[in-house]
């Protein structure tokens, strides 16, 4: 029996890991499959695990990367302090299902920011600073990620109960402050890629690092308003690899 992988999220348009998986287990000549689960409410959950006794593992993405919690039998340490789950590890221990909670995004960030990081730091004689743009699921890796690479992190969003800043309050001082931003808002994805960050662009400048989890399109209007002020710009193609490869490790009890 072909093992099974899948994704759960809503609406899954259009699935990178489906795509990327089933690609893999062709190249490699594993035998396994990769679908796509879109879940119109988390409650449903427990259904999919009934109905598909052959999985061997699970993506989580927007909007369940939390809200999926309460429906898991454990969490991974990295997923206990991030409070997000990206994977999901079935185990059969004495005989029932139990259904682990881990996080891969925060390695898939980390270590495609990382060679960026090193290079910052060595033009910066300052503590570097980052603003990570978002509340999310996502945002909580971004954050855990950035806190092991020693950053000093704030968190931006429209509502001030959950940030320690609004996109009202960015002014030059901050935005000379803060060298990385980071979006992890699903703003300027395809098909809305006119959208993006309520940011006050004219401030960035060489001197800054934007880094972008929407991977589609590739340039999006965040990045490419902080590309023409002179930052550098990066997407989450990269990590998005990362963290496949590492989700396929903690599905093989390699991580």
């Amino acid at each position: 029996m072909k093992r099974e992988f899948g994704l759960i999220g809503y609406p899954l348009t259009y699935s990178f890991s489906q795509v990327y998986f089933n690609e893999k287990f062709q190249s490699e000549g594993i035998e396994a499959v990769y679908e796509n689960f879109p879940l119109k409410r988390i409650e449903e959950f427990p259904s999919l695990i009934q109905s598909r006794p052959a999985l061997a593992g699970l993506n989580v993405t927007i909007p369940y990367k939390q809200s999926v919690i309460p429906f898991l039998d454990e969490l991974g340490p990295e997923a206990a302090s991030i409070k997000a789950v990206n994977v999901i590890v079935p185990e059969i221990k004495e005989g029932k299902i139990r259904l682990i909670g881990r996080n891969s995004d925060y390695i898939g960030f980390r270590d495609s920011i990382l060679p960026e990081i090193e290079r910052l730091k060595a033009s910066c004689p300052q503590q570097l600073k980052a603003l990570i743009l978002g509340t999310g699921g996502a945002s909580k890796a971004v954050y855990y990620a950035l806190q092991q690479m020693g950053i000093e992190t704030s968190f931006v969003s429209r509502d001030a109960a959950k940030a320690e800043y609004t996109y009202a309050m960015l002014n030059k001082e901050l935005m000379d402050r803060f060298k990385i931003i980071v979006n992890t808002t699903p703003l300027g994805m395809a098909p809305d890629t006119d959208s993006c960050p309520d940011l006050p662009y004219r401030y960035l400048g060489r001197g800054h690092l934007l880094y972008d989890l929407v991977y589609n399109p590739a340039l999006t209007r965040f990045l490419s308003l902080g590309q023409q002020a002179g930052a550098r710009v990066m997407n989450g193609a990269g990590m998005l690899k990362i963290q496949a490869e590492a989700a396929w490790k903690m599905w093989n009890g390699q991580l």
